[in-house]
């Protein structure tokens, strides 16, 4: 025994830069709460087993009475409280849901409003004003990235989430059909858990696998958001015919500027990695998975795509695999 404490967990907070335009100018979301008599980026604690996507939409709608959907992920903001712990808020921008984000509304779980103690005033700025409201000097890193993104046309963005099955029964242990191949309990637990953090990113079209391991995966998605997944030739044996059929299904998603999750296969992964890939700029290109399994069962891959004069183009990536509870 040493006599020294154990060391404590940063505390962990999500929360987003919430945009929009009015008039060619760019302006920002901001709270304030009373009991600190601060502004601040909408943000909260995570709840027990929650993901930081679910937890930054949660408290984003909580704090400022409005839905949003996430895009690319800001500049993580570190600091310590007041009483010592090391504080982690991890950030998103994001925009105020619309009518088009309907079916990933339905897949949200209704939220209580903050209290006028705890939020008492929602306002929109300019960002020259947001500079001079912030009361913390780390509130303005995200606001540049923010900023810069915007300058480079890389902020307004559509989600194209590449979902792999979760845990499936080993074939081994299967007797069965391999296109009936069950997950087991713990990757139908994780098809739950991937409900809030598809809804986060505004997810409004399924396409998916055909094999059970794969329709599993995202039937919980797709029954809350009362969505009908779609086919795209994404089994293992479809594409094991024709993998080319397969990487025209992705470049047909980058192109829709529809928000959507693919769901497939470990095998399929690389010829899906490559398509997007193809259409990223170079450092995220860099970012993308490269060693097998590519993606852990149940993991999701979220991309950010932008439309340029050129095409779709990947301008972030940013990986999850949600915590089970």
């Amino acid at each position: 025994m040493t006599g020294q404490e154990p060391r404590q967990r940063p505390v962990q907070a999500a929360g987003a830069l919430v945009w929009r335009e009015r008039g060619g100018d760019l302006q920002v979301l901001l709270v304030h709460r009373p009991r600190y008599d601060d502004w601040s980026w909408p943000k909260g604690k995570l709840d027990v087993g929650e993901a930081l996507p679910a937890a930054a939409a949660r408290e984003v709608a909580e704090e400022t009475g409005g839905p949003i959907v996430l895009g690319p992920q800001l500049p993580t903001v570190r600091y310590r409280t007041a009483d010592g712990r090391a504080k982690r808020v991890h950030l998103w921008a994001a925009r105020p849901a619309g009518t088009r984000d309907a079916p990933a509304l339905r897949a949200r779980l209704p939220v209580e409003a903050a209290s006028p103690e705890e939020i008492d005033d929602v306002r929109w700025t300019t960002v020259a004003k947001a500079r001079r409201k912030l009361t913390r000097e780390d509130d303005a890193v995200p606001l540049d990235a923010l900023v810069a993104m915007h300058a480079k046309g890389r902020l307004a963005t559509d989600a194209l989430v590449i979902a792999r099955h979760g845990r499936a029964r080993r074939r081994s242990a299967w007797k069965g059909d391999e296109t009936d191949r069950p997950l087991t309990p713990s990757g139908r637990a994780q098809a739950e858990a991937l409900v809030p953090v598809l809804s986060a990113f505004g997810v409004r079209d399924v396409v998916t696998s055909r094999w059970e391991r794969c329709t599993a995966t995202v039937e919980p998605y797709a029954r809350s958001a009362r969505i009908e997944p779609g086919d795209a030739y994404l089994s293992e044996a479809e594409h094991e015919r024709s993998p080319a059929r397969v990487a025209a299904a992705v470049r047909t998603l980058l192109e829709s500027r529809r928000h959507a999750v693919l769901c497939t296969h470990r095998p399929v992964l690389p010829t899906v990695l490559d398509v997007l890939g193809a259409h990223s700029r170079r450092s995220v290109a860099d970012a993308l998975p490269r060693e097998d399994p590519f993606l852990r069962p149940g993991e999701v891959l979220v991309a950010h795509v932008g439309q340029t004069v050129k095409g779709p183009r990947v301008m972030a990536v940013e990986r999850y695999l949600p915590p089970l509870h």
